[in-house]
């Protein structure tokens, strides 16, 4: 079942700046925090450093502001890298919120990254750190909708077919016939949220649901 959202709607849901979930989200693994910190602080120190050196000029100013805006980088980096995330699914002339259930449930192996290591006779090999992730395929009484797909936790081993589920549909077309994009899912029954990102302010989208599905 597919009920449009309203004008204004998408963008309540959707926020154009980063929420605390997605600023958590963007910041990354430990891995990543340690290379945005490391850039942070060499070009933080190198800009800072070249400022000191031309204070007497004018572009001495500039190089302080250039060194400040390194040294946070730490801060706004994650802050722009999910606006650009959530501005993804906000550019969608048409979105609509969508309940059915989960018709199957896969599991599948993907390499996070890789790296090549010294073994123990001293010749190079390649390491590939795998991880586990679900893939639920979504439909509802018209048929077959689309799929998520996300990291797999412990938790996720209680979802399985006919397990309901809702989320928001966005689509180039107002008929829907061409599904552009899947936000992050609610499974109310499992009182559990899965998805790859956190895309909705997820209060406001289960209050959504409980407004317009009490309706039907």
């Amino acid at each position: 079942m597919l009920i449009p959202l309203r004008p204004g709607e998408l963008q309540k849901l959707i926020p154009a700046v980063a929420t605390g979930n997605q600023f958590r989200f963007a910041m990354g693994n430990p891995q990543q925090i340690l290379q945005r910190l490391m850039v942070a602080a060499i070009g933080g120190v190198i800009a800072l450093l070249i400022s000191q050196s031309q204070m007497a000029s004018r572009w001495g100013p500039v190089w302080l502001v250039i060194g400040v805006v390194f040294l946070l980088y730490v801060l706004w980096g994650p802050i722009v890298q999910a606006g650009q995330r959530n501005a993804t699914l906000r550019r969608y002339p048409t979105a609509a919120l969508f309940e059915g259930e989960v018709a199957d449930v896969q599991t599948r192996e993907r390499v996070e990254n890789s790296h090549e290591q010294a073994d123990s006779r001293g010749q190079l090999e390649l390491v590939e750190n795998r991880r586990t992730w679900m893939l639920l395929e979504l439909e509802d009484e018209d048929g077959y909708l689309g799929r998520i797909s996300f990291p797999m936790d412990k938790k996720h081993q209680s979802i399985r077919r006919g397990t309901l589920v809702r989320c928001l549909v966005l689509s180039e077309r107002k008929d829907f016939s061409r599904i552009g994009a899947l936000s992050d899912a609610w499974l109310p029954g499992l009182r559990m949220w899965v998805g790859d990102y956190p895309f909705l302010l997820r209060p406001a989208f289960e209050e959504l649901c409980q407004l317009r599905l009490a309706r039907r």
